[in-house]
């Protein structure tokens, strides 16, 4: 056995005797649970629930507590006396507050509801007095009477906020699912393509012995002889290149789905293909149901008539503001407060007019804009479909000629072996079946891509005829 042969038989054994063998689905899990990208959608879902967390806290009552410590002061103030002259003489005193307020935002209204208790105390040092005032119950009320209500807006549009980004979580999966099966690939292209070249090596190691010997007693001419050695000399080329292809590939993929990258990787060809039907017009439906585009479509279009209606109520701000208070003396006395403020403007230049008209233009807008984006949506759903129906047949034939070209290689090696074909039809064959088992691979990577790429668009399991998303 010559150098070269040893030399690709012990790469081969160091690179994948002892390593870990990983099915696809192996990677897409792991991808899922450890990768980066997983990590960062996690993160993203857990912000995005704080947030609406947020949202519904603004509905809440707020108990708040507020004070300020005792504040000190000395200073000099001039006293005037009764024959005129200004005496200047000195005061030392301190004060200090305590309050308690009791928040209820309306949202039907946009208004604010608030109970209140104060306390304050008030001592003068120099002259030993003390005195108390207090608050018992402050009711107030705030109410814009036509201004914006945002709290009426944002209950319409933050719950589909919320329900989009639940539904994007389960995309962004399906997505690290995709980019995990390109990554698979990759890997397991590289794979195969050390595999063929450690072959070929091997074979033309072989071939350039019979051709020697063939040499040595006459039967075959130095220019084949030659053309065979240069052959020898390309494939140790192509091993040493696809080595280092495949150690590239294999820190790609160990870095995404987050393992060390000295570990060695075996990746096992998933040519078992999933037989189910694919309806069109079922995954539009569940596209539709299901995908936060089309949440996201109602979102845009609420928050386009939002801006219209924050737009109109600028034209007129008036604010309702009214109180009662009673103190906690047993000589209580009750107070009551309304205030009233309006703000019309007379002469604008046509500032609200262009305010308004800019909304709703933008509103139109927006329409037009999310009606076509909803027949590229159903465009992409449909090419979807009909490309991953025509690439699951298009395996079946690559397979099938994968089969021939690698029997017609074995045909043509033993005619060679026996002299009955030169060594350039020997090598027509061996490039057929290399590029046929290349084709085969591209097969299979076409169509798992489209399958994620169909789960990911319609959420939609048609394996198990299961939802990938659950309210």
């Amino acid at each position: 056995m010559s150098r070269s042969l040893i030399t690709a038989l012990f790469v081969i054994i160091s690179l994948c005797g002892w390593s870990q063998v990983f099915t696809l689905e192996d990677i897409i899990i792991r991808a899922k649970e450890q990768s980066p990208s997983s990590k960062q959608a996690e993160t993203r879902k857990e912000n995005r629930y704080w947030q609406y967390r947020l949202f519904k806290s603004n509905y809440n009552p707020q108990l708040r507590l507020a004070g300020g410590l005792p504040n000190y002061n000395r200073d000099f103030f001039g006293n005037r006396l009764d024959d005129g002259t200004i005496v200047f003489q000195s005061r030392e005193q301190t004060n200090s507050n305590l309050g308690l307020a009791l928040n209820q935002p309306l949202g039907f209204s946009g208004g604010n509801l608030s109970v209140n208790s104060v306390l304050n105390q008030f001592n003068d040092i120099s002259q030993d007095f003390t005195q108390w005032n207090s608050t018992l119950i402050n009711v107030q009320l705030d109410q814009p009477l036509f201004g914006f209500n945002e709290l009426k807006w944002d209950k319409k549009t933050e719950p589909l906020r919320y329900e989009e980004s639940r539904r994007e979580y389960v995309e962004e999966m399906e997505l690290i699912s995709r980019q995990a099966v390109n990554r698979f690939f990759n890997y397991l292209d590289a794979q195969v393509n050390y595999e063929i070249a450690s072959f070929n090596l091997a074979n033309n190691d072989t071939i350039y012995n019979i051709e020697q010997g063939r040499y040595n007693i006459g039967t075959t001419s130095k220019d084949k002889l030659l053309q065979v050695e240069l052959q020898l000399l390309r494939s140790q080329q192509d091993v040493a290149q696809a080595q280092l292809d495949l150690q590239t590939a294999q820190l790609a993929i160990s870095t995404f789905i987050g393992i060390e990258a000295t570990e060695a990787l075996t990746l096992l060809l998933p040519d078992s293909i999933p037989i189910f039907d694919v309806n069109e017009a079922t995954a539009l439906q569940q596209a539709k149901a299901y995908r936060a585009d089309f949440i996201a479509f109602e979102r845009r279009r609420l928050e386009a008539q939002r801006e219209v209606a924050r737009a109109r109520s600028n034209r007129f701000q008036t604010n309702l503001a009214g109180s009662e208070i009673g103190d906690s003396y047993t000589d209580a006395n009750n107070q009551q407060r309304i205030n009233v403020t309006l703000s019309v403007p007379i002469v604008d230049w046509g500032r609200n007019r262009a305010r308004m008209k800019t909304a709703i233009a933008n509103q139109q807008l927006t329409d037009y804009v999310i009606n076509q984006e909803e027949l590229n949506f159903e465009q992409e759903i449909l090419t979807q479909v009909r490309q991953f129906v025509v690439l699951r047949n298009q395996i079946q034939i690559s397979k099938k000629s994968d089969e021939v070209a690698q029997e017609r290689y074995l045909v043509a090696q033993n005619r060679y072996l026996i002299g009955k074909i030169d060594i350039t039809n020997l090598n027509i064959a061996l490039t057929e079946k290399d590029n046929a088992k290349r084709s085969y691979l591209e097969s299979l990577r076409r169509f798992w891509s489209a399958y994620f790429d169909l789960r990911r668009l319609t959420l939609y399991d048609f394996v198990n005829n299961e939802l990938l998303y659950t309210n």
